[in-house]
């Protein structure tokens, strides 16, 4: 940390304290001893002293943001619908108390690369959890109904609930669908991409076919995949073939064109010749490029599949939940397959990004 408390504190204090006053004013002295007034004491406290002492400032506001999150969401069991100016205030100052504390954070500079890992892992997730901890507190503060959005307590119910029918689903969807039509797209644009760079002809008539047909609305496509392929999952990896294929194509052949003049003309040199350059020189040249491609496929394949899914499938798959569930106003149920959509799309991303650093350690983006 460079020594200086963060600008956030001082907002963050004034707000509490604001809070502690307008709960005072409104409940009387009874509220002294109540969560919320013991909260804005806390939050206005911590702050206080962060900015005197700068060093205490990670662990001051770490401790007192939490704290204060967890009394609020459970005072709102009595005060759903009916939080006042005072609750809110305390709220927006436990949220600039955090938002201090993630600010710490990232002013640390570990020397252990495992504790950098962690860091660099920990910051986004604080600011997901806190995510959820105002999505929760603003859905259950103003009685927001369920219907139009479900707080993410309901949500983790739901899915806690439902494991054995969501994993039914995950595995219709993506173990299936998503995978083998990712696969089949990405090798199949990799390996056109081949010969259109080996042969021009092919590379000035397929670039512009492939333009058209990633330019198709997936609505359109998907009911015609379940027309040739059925209702069951190959007409939904077809899908997800068709939206894959282009853009493996065109990152393949603008990385295999990527390599530079002095290479080739070294390669040239040595009497290396068309599939000796290739593997030595542009594909390793063309790796960013197509792993770059990999990761924007890595999400259209999980949106194709379940959109797809919306125009004819078994009584199994995310969209068909979804769309199952929307017509019955189980929103809850829609969110919890949003949930695990979300979270397979992002470990796949996630996944696909890992074994690119593995494999283009040398590009300059990586270099620290």
């Amino acid at each position: 940390m460079n020594g200086r408390p963060s600008q956030l504190l001082y907002p963050a204090a004034m707000i509490a304290i604001v809070a502690f006053v307008l709960l005072v004013s409104t409940d009387g002295p009874a509220v002294m001893g109540s969560p919320l007034a013991i909260v804005a004491g806390v939050l206005a406290l911590a702050a206080l002293i962060a900015l005197w002492r700068p060093g205490w400032q990670l662990l001051l506001t770490g401790v007192a943001s939490h704290f204060a999150a967890y009394l609020i969401i459970a005072a709102l069991l009595d005060l759903a619908g009916h939080a006042g100016l005072g609750f809110w205030c305390l709220v927006v100052s436990a949220w600039l108390t955090a938002w201090a504390f993630a600010q710490a954070l990232s002013e640390l500079r570990p020397r252990s690369r495992l504790a950098a890992r962690f860091l660099a892992a920990l910051i986004p997730a604080i600011f997901g959890l806190w995510f959820l901890i105002l999505w929760e507190i603003l859905v259950r503060g103003f009685a927001v109904p369920p219907v139009l959005l479900p707080a993410p307590s309901a949500i983790w119910a739901r899915l806690a609930a439902s494991v054995p029918t969501l994993w039914a689903d995950f595995r219709q969807t993506f173990l299936k669908a998503v995978l083998i039509g990712y696969a089949i797209g990405c090798l199949s644009g990799f390996a056109v991409a081949i010969l259109a760079d080996r042969i021009p002809f092919l590379r000035r008539g397929l670039l512009p076919i492939g333009n058209l047909v990633s330019a198709l609305p997936i609505v359109g496509i998907a009911p015609i995949m379940v027309m040739w392929f059925g209702f069951d999952w190959p007409s939904k990896a077809a899908v997800v073939v068709v939206m894959t294929f282009f853009p493996m194509l065109v990152n393949t052949v603008a990385g295999l064109a990527a390599a530079g003049a002095q290479e080739r003309d070294l390669m040239r040199t040595y009497a290396a010749g068309y599939w000796q350059a290739l593997v030595k020189l542009r594909l390793p040249a063309a790796l960013p490029f197509i792993f770059n491609a990999l990761k924007i496929n890595s999400t259209l394949a999980l949106i194709g599949a379940i959109v797809a899914e919306f125009f004819g499938t078994p009584i199994v798959g995310m969209g068909f939940r979804i769309s199952t569930e929307v017509g019955r106003l189980a929103i809850d149920m829609v969110w919890a397959e949003i949930a695990v959509a979300a979270l397979a799309g992002s470990a796949f991303y996630g996944l696909v990004s890992a074994v690119e650093r593995t494999f283009t350690f040398w590009h300059p983006s990586y270099r620290t």
